[in-house]
């Protein structure tokens, strides 16, 4: 009896023990899981030329946390910058507040982690304190004037006075064009053969009127004739 006695004694120390430690496990991976403020940290940055506060949420346990930013001045709320809520991954979660921060701005960054009834974090992270360079605003390359072409396909102003001063063809096509008919009063070639073509003077008017002066030659010598042999004849 004693023997059988001295066995279980020694069985339940030994279960007891196994319990003790699986509890002791299960509550440090209980507490490695938990959310707590240190999974949380916060980074003033520029994002395309422009500022923002990134959040970021480490806690793997994925407690839903609401994330508050204020800008800070002399240990007080200056305004709230705004607030968004983030669940945390193993990875690390992130949300993002637009602001247009300036060099050394410090900003209060406040986290409310709850599930159900149970709290687990309320509390700020360490202040933020924003970069001494502020963000640097994306410049848009800009074509060059002097090679800048128009949608026609001709050169742009300024490729036009580029041109050589001493182009000796361009200025002598523009001036012969320019320049006036000498002698003020003389008529054109061009204002001749108009007033010729007015006129007559290059149709069939000078032909017709020719024969027409032959035929009235013609019948007048006939009428003179014919009158002249008439008084011969009555003399007789």
């Amino acid at each position: 009896m004693s023997h059988n006695r001295r066995t279980a004694a020694r069985s339940a120390r030994i279960l007891g023990v196994s319990a003790a430690s699986a509890a002791l496990a299960l509550g440090a991976a209980g507490s490695a899981l938990a959310c707590s403020l240190a999974d949380f940290s916060a980074a003033a940055l520029c994002d395309g030329g422009k500022g923002v506060i990134t959040v970021t949420d480490k806690d793997a346990s994925g407690v839903p946390a609401v994330v508050t930013v204020y800008l800070e001045n002399n240990g007080s709320d200056l305004r709230q910058v705004g607030e968004q809520t983030v669940i945390g991954t193993k990875e690390g979660a992130q949300v993002q507040f637009a602001e247009e921060w300036k060099p050394g701005a410090v900003y209060r960054v406040h986290v409310t982690a709850t599930r159900g009834t149970k709290t687990f974090v309320n509390d700020d992270i360490p202040l933020l304190t924003a970069p001494a360079k502020a963000c640097a605003a994306e410049q848009t390359a800009k074509p060059s004037p002097s090679t800048s072409r128009s949608a026609t396909g001709k050169p742009s102003a300024s490729a036009s006075a580029s041109t050589p001063a001493g182009d000796d063809t361009t200025a002598t096509a523009s001036g012969s064009a320019a320049a006036p008919a000498p002698g003020g009063n003389e008529v054109s070639p061009a204002a001749q053969e108009s007033n010729l073509a007015e006129t007559g003077a290059d149709s069939n008017t000078p032909v017709i009127a020719g024969i027409a002066a032959a035929l009235v030659a013609v019948g007048g010598a006939a009428v003179f004739f014919g009158m002249r042999r008439r008084g011969a004849g009555n003399r007789h």
